[in-house]
């Protein structure tokens, strides 16, 4: 009998666990997972037939997807000599990630494969350069291909954004940026500093030969089953080459407006924003700020078949199917300003351009907004009012700023609380005069302070989230802002007419329990 079309594999595996009497686990936990098994048997096996061993306290057990598929399941059974072990039925999804994470926790430390390179010739240490697949497939003996892998899976197993290999007059470290602080991870003698850059450039198809000037690559990997693009930017200092690898996960890249942490309210309104038939919207703040990801989620939200949207961009980070994304290249002379006059001539509806650096390239983007086209752009000032001065600064009228931009965010990005370990706490006066309580902790709400534990990695905070500060361009306003450029003015007119700061907002995370005081003080102290 065919099965209903839209019958989940879920739903299969429980109606097959019904009829063969075999127990059904859509999950299986971290705990249960066997890592003596990797030295035996190679990770393709498993993952073809897709067959997880497990042990628990009821004894040992052999996860299956396809019950019916006997051999392979006779063959593991013998080779780990477990005759007795159970068959249970598990999802697909579940049993990869078990495996992955088995021969992810069996690999060898750094320490292991420094001292085997110690032991090996040099001319040997990048003798095998060709990538796999999966990282967690690579089978290379080679030690600093085994460390690199290393390094570039537990940056992802940790969620860093960001891996830097710095050259120091007598050592070499690696850091991970995670949650937008840097981590020392690794401290290695100074002799591989020379190997592991020269295995990284290889991976980047760079010139290994070169370290005198900086260049800048990128590598594309599969770890279990994430896939990542990593930027790799190498630039000579003192000591030698200092590596930075921007990692960025491609598995999951739905961008979706609710999911960047804004109130109800104020979502509404961006909604209603982003839909306009034409304008600027600007989004502002510092590096690293997020800016990037809330312009994706935009125009990802308002990305349908009879709009046209193309954007502009120094680095493309993210291909978004149904959208035409241009690499901004100096090197043949395609700056932000010559891309978006091209833009322009392509009948968009909706246009994003990355940065807004330059006088040019803002004049441009004005008269695209004043022509029919909705644009989004970003610009680095530190709140949503300085956005304007700094557009006066460039150079453009007052009376353009008031006809073209509809509305300016700011945002920051604050660290989540763990929610495994967050402890409630009574802060003192200072601290909650410091994000703007004055008048204390309102009934009800309980404030929180880090701790750390294992599930954070002992930091206390797990995940970010951004806090936004939301000026839109009403009357009042652009008749202040044709009369005067002062930021302080601007601001506080935008207060009066209800805009939310950036610290009343993060004080609202705050109360909400979401983050800590120290972490909303950091990112909006000026």
């Amino acid at each position: 009998m065919t099965p209903p079309t839209n019958t989940t594999e879920t739903d299969l595996l429980r109606e097959m666990s019904i009829r063969l009497h075999i127990p059904f686990r859509p999950e299986l936990p971290a705990k249960d997972v066997r890592t003596d098994f990797t030295k035996k048997i190679p990770i393709q096996f498993l993952k073809k037939y897709k067959l997880a061993p497990m042990e628990t306290t009821d004894g040992t057990f052999i996860a299956v997807n396809d019950p019916s598929d006997f051999p392979p399941i006779d063959d593991l059974r013998r080779i780990l000599n477990w005759e007795d072990a159970k068959i249970i039925l598990s999802t697909n999804s579940a049993i990869l990630s078990a495996i992955n994470l088995a021969y992810d926790q069996s690999s060898g430390s750094a320490e292991e494969f420094i001292q085997d390179m110690a032991e090996e010739s040099p001319d040997s240490i990048i003798s095998e350069i060709e990538e796999t697949a999966d990282l967690l497939d690579d089978t290379s003996d080679a030690p600093v291909i085994k460390l690199v892998n290393l390094i570039l899976s537990r940056a992802v197993k940790d969620r860093a954004s960001d891996i830097h290999i710095e050259p120091y007059q007598r050592s070499l470290t690696v850091r991970y940026r995670i949650d937008g602080v840097l981590y020392n991870a690794l401290n290695l003698p100074k002799k591989i500093q020379s190997p592991l850059a020269s295995r990284i450039k290889i991976m980047a198809k760079l010139n290994i030969a070169e370290k005198r000037l900086p260049q800048d690559g990128r590598i594309n990997i599969k770890i279990g089953d994430r896939n990542v693009d990593i930027r790799v930017s190498a630039i000579p200092i003192a000591f030698g080459e200092r590596i930075v690898l921007r990692l960025l996960d491609k598995t999951d890249t739905a961008f979706k407006l609710i999911d960047l942490g804004i109130d109800k309210e104020r979502f509404n309104i961006l909604d209603n924003l982003i839909r306009s038939p034409y304008g600027i919207v600007l989004v502002t703040g510092p590096t690293g700020s997020g800016k990037t990801t809330t312009l994706y989620a935009a125009i990802s939200t308002i990305n349908h078949p009879e709009i046209n949207i193309i954007t502009i961009e120094d680095p493309i980070e993210y291909q978004i199917e149904g959208i035409g994304q241009i690499q901004v290249n100096p090197k043949i002379d395609l700056t932000f300003a010559k891309g978006l006059r091209s833009i322009v001539r392509q009948d968009p509806d909706v246009i994003l351009v990355g940065e807004i650096r330059d006088m040019e390239t803002a004049e441009i983007a004005i008269q695209s907004s004043l022509t029919g086209h909705l644009v989004f752009s970003t610009l680095h000032t530190n709140d949503a009012a300085s956005a304007v001065t700094r557009l006066i600064d460039m150079g453009i009228e007052p009376f353009l700023i008031t006809s073209s931009v509809i509305a300016i965010i700011a945002q920051r990005l604050v660290r989540v609380l763990c929610p495994e370990c967050r402890e409630a706490y009574i802060p003192d006066d200072q601290s909650l005069v410091k994000i703007g309580l004055n008048k204390g902790i309102p009934d009800g709400c309980k404030i929180y302070r880090r701790k750390g534990c294992p599930a954070c990695m002992n930091t206390g905070y797990r995940g970010r989230t951004a806090i936004f500060e939301m000026m839109v361009l009403n009357d009042k306003l652009k008749k202040l802002i044709l009369k005067t450029s002062d930021t302080n003015q601007i601001g506080k007119e935008a207060v009066k007419l209800g805009m939310i700061t950036l610290l009343q907002d993060g004080a609202r995370k705050v109360m909400e329990g979401i983050t800590t005081i120290e972490e909303v003080f950091r990112v909006t102290r000026i």
